[in-house]
């Protein structure tokens, strides 16, 4: 057991602890620095479990008892911080990789700036009016669009019915020969941008549905030809294509929808939670 870090043991030993027992390790976890100076009682309390779970967690860890625990947990959390100071090739190496992840994490810091900037709030309701009204909305994401084209489906599926979506390498005419004037195609198109969007986008002029274009830029190839066009990081020179101002993007756009068609929204998600639990997919 002294090898083993306290995130292991509780890892290891997770799957057998009672419910409570399991809030208690999750707080220690996820608070390790208040866990050094607080008492079984006021882990228990904070983590909204007895004095008497928190020292059956430690017994169920392999410690004596609480105070053996805590111990742990202290020595751990002092080795970390003497880390911070320790100076020497692992130390300049860590130091490199932080400045590298401080770099990542500034540029989609400054990205999601100019998203809030950038944003048209007409426009966002706009293309959250149409979703909603639609009579079905077909999503088209191909090449390395696929995968945001993929989590909007997924995440709008929970929250209406009749939405399709296109596969990364194309579309089945079957799939897009019911859309309507009365329907919704959003397609997400970024750099390099595929020809497929194009053809969909065609497409759907033909059959007079609503087209929503979330790209990169407003000229972008399916920017300009779109109904209502939103971007992510335009301006932004950064050299690359950011995930995350693409899935704000998107979360607003869910967020609205929901906001505004909440008590549909509500009733579907009761539905689909009796199909769940009839199905048992989930671990409750």
């Amino acid at each position: 057991m002294d090898k083993k870090t306290m995130s292991q043991l509780i890892k290891e030993s997770y799957s057998s602890l009672s419910p409570g027992q399991r809030k208690a390790a999750e707080f220690i976890m996820e608070h390790a620095d208040e866990a050094v100076l607080l008492t079984a009682f006021q882990v228990g309390k904070n983590a909204g479990v007895s004095e008497t779970t928190v020292i059956r967690l430690a017994y169920a860890l392999g410690f004596s008892g609480y105070s053996q625990m805590q111990d742990r947990i202290r020595k751990e959390w002092l080795a970390g911080k003497q880390m911070d100071y320790f100076e020497d090739d692992s130390s300049i190496e860590n130091a490199a990789k932080e400045n590298l992840f401080r770099r990542v994490i500034d540029q989609e810091r400054k990205i999601l700036r100019q998203l809030l900037d950038q944003v048209d709030e007409r426009e966002i309701w706009k293309a959250i009016d149409a979703l909603i009204r639609a009579d079905r909305v077909y999503v088209g994401g191909f090449g390395s669009s696929f995968a945001a084209a993929y989590w909007f489906y997924y995440t709008l599926k929970q929250i209406r019915g009749n939405v399709y979506i296109s596969s990364p390498n194309g579309f089945l005419s079957e799939d897009v020969c019911d859309l309507t004037d009365q329907s919704a195609v959003v397609i997400f198109s970024f750099p390099r941008y595929r020809k497929e969007a194009l053809k969909l986008a065609s497409f759907a002029e033909r059959q007079d549905s609503g087209i929503i274009a979330i790209t990169d830029r407003q000229l972008s190839p399916i920017g300009q030809l779109a109904a209502v066009t939103l971007t992510t990081d335009e301006l932004m020179d950064s050299g690359h294509h950011s995930a995350a101002s693409v899935i704000s993007l998107l979360e607003v756009l869910i967020a609205g929808i929901d906001e505004r068609d909440h008590e549909r929204i509500a009733k579907r998600q009761q539905e689909l939670e009796i199909l769940y639990a009839e199905q048992e997919r989930f671990f409750e």
